[in-house]
């Protein structure tokens, strides 16, 4: 009997064993693995914030594709701004853009040679039809040349501190389909390369510096001059089209054979704008398909929805507990209250309302050697940063600098007169006697 209830226990346990291994659950499930993205790179980031929500080879330069006509764009809204170049500037079409402009094979909007077009319209071809002719007419608007303007592109790159990039034309395509006009310099097989934590910091910044771009890239289809039917927006997750998504207003999608279909995408809902980025998205068979860039990045946008609100942690004038005051030397007042000068908000995950805590980095530069303000002291003078610093266990930091409000004096302390300070020397001088005095008297006992 005994042996025979051995057995049936062990077949039970096996069987135990086999249908647990076919749930597939990892023994512990990381965002990533939660997730379960199924491209070769992909961020999420707050985007008024830079947190970083979500990562998963975010640091690897992969191709970009046609994402890299938001530099393009970030350099032709800072044109305009700078007054180098205006909407209703009228720029004649060269014939490389022409040649480039009539190939079917490419997404185009047909330019015809020595006619004119607006900016404007140019600008409308590209970021809502990803038009590459039209994308290289406005970098010879800009700079004279697509190879002038991929200098400066690159430049930009390095100014707004991306890492991980390399820009060899201004449209994103492999160098081979430029019908050898290529920039000089760059090689004919060469194609743009970001890692995605770039790509969404570009995103970001062209967001917050030029948010009227979302006007454009929202638009579902347009006409334009001389091309038959209408320009179709290629982000499908636009509301009215195929994979609708509340919210979704940008950004911009790219398709190589190098890059593979790569999407950066965003999304406003709860007050909260949420960037994400797919690099050589794939289907669930590890192939890759036009619609798995927005099958992957709904997958983004509801764990980042569902998951994550921007909350404010610290109010206004918070003062951080035993950093409340700053000692004063020469001053009327002995010490100078110390406190924020502005709310912190910060993008908190449910049920991690009470991750963070205060950091108080103060700014030594004010201070003497012996930590103390020398009055005359100011009102509001900045003494250092507060900084909400998250004690959770998954961190994937931000694209830019962490949420922070700057720590500044609450009142002004003036310097105290010549009477006051003499008093305080020698209240100071008979002290140290009197403290000596009495340490020698401790000595004879």
């Amino acid at each position: 009997m005994k042996k025979q209830a051995h057995k049936r226990f062990i077949a039970f346990f096996v069987m135990a064993i086999m249908f647990i291994s076919t749930l597939n659950i990892p023994a512990k499930a990381s965002a990533e693995d939660a997730l379960n993205i199924h491209a070769d790179a992909a961020i999420i980031v707050e985007a008024s914030t830079g947190k970083i929500l979500y990562a998963k080879n975010e640091d690897t330069a992969l191709g970009i594709a046609s994402m890299s006509k938001m530099m393009t764009e970030y350099l032709m809204f800072e044109a305009i701004k700078d007054k180098k170049i205006k909407w209703d500037q009228e720029q004649t079409i060269s014939d490389y853009v022409h040649e480039v402009s009539v190939d079917t094979n490419l997404s185009n909007v047909p330019l015809e040679a020595g006619k004119k077009y607006t900016i404007r319209q140019l600008y409308e071809a590209m970021a809502i039809y990803s038009a590459n002719g039209a994308t290289i007419a406005i970098a010879e608007a800009i700079a004279g040349s697509e190879k002038k303007f991929v200098d400066v592109m690159n430049a930009k790159a390095k100014e707004l501190g991306l890492e991980n990039y390399k820009f060899v034309n201004s449209t994103g395509l492999n160098n081979r389909d430029l019908k050898g006009k290529h920039p000089e310099g760059t090689g004919a097989e060469d194609e743009n390369i970001m890692s995605a934590r770039a790509m969404a910091k570009l995103a970001s910044r062209l967001l917050n510096d030029y948010p009227e771009v979302l006007e454009t890239t929202s638009i579902p289809e347009k006409d334009f001059p001389g091309m038959p039917g209408k320009m179709k927006n290629w982000n499908w997750m636009l509301p009215s089209l195929i994979f609708s998504y509340e919210g979704v207003d940008g950004l911009k999608t790219g398709t190589t054979d190098f890059a593979g279909f790569c999407f950066t995408g965003t999304a406003k809902k709860n007050d909260m704008r949420v960037i994400t980025v797919v690099m050589n998205a794939k289907g669930k068979n590890g192939k890759g398909e036009y619609e798995s860039r927005f099958v992957e990045t709904k997958k983004m946008l509801d764990y980042a929805f569902n998951n994550y609100s921007i909350k404010e942690v610290y109010p206004d004038k918070y003062k951080v507990k035993g950093h409340d005051a700053l000692p004063v030397v020469n001053g009327k007042e002995k010490q100078a209250s110390i406190q924020s000068d502005a709310p912190i908000q910060v993008v908190v995950r449910n049920g991690e309302e009470k991750a963070y805590k205060p950091e108080f980095k103060v700014n030594k530069k004010v201070l003497n050697k012996d930590g103390q303000l020398t009055a005359p002291v100011k009102k509001g003078e900045k003494v250092g940063v507060l900084e909400a610093k998250y004690q959770g266990e998954t961190d994937y930091g931000y694209i830019g600098k962490p949420a922070s409000a700057d720590i500044v004096t609450a009142e002004k302390v003036d310097k105290a007169n010549w009477f006051v300070l003499s008093m305080r020397s020698i209240g100071g001088f008979f002290g140290d006697v009197w403290q000596s005095a009495a340490k020698t008297v401790k000595g004879w006992f």
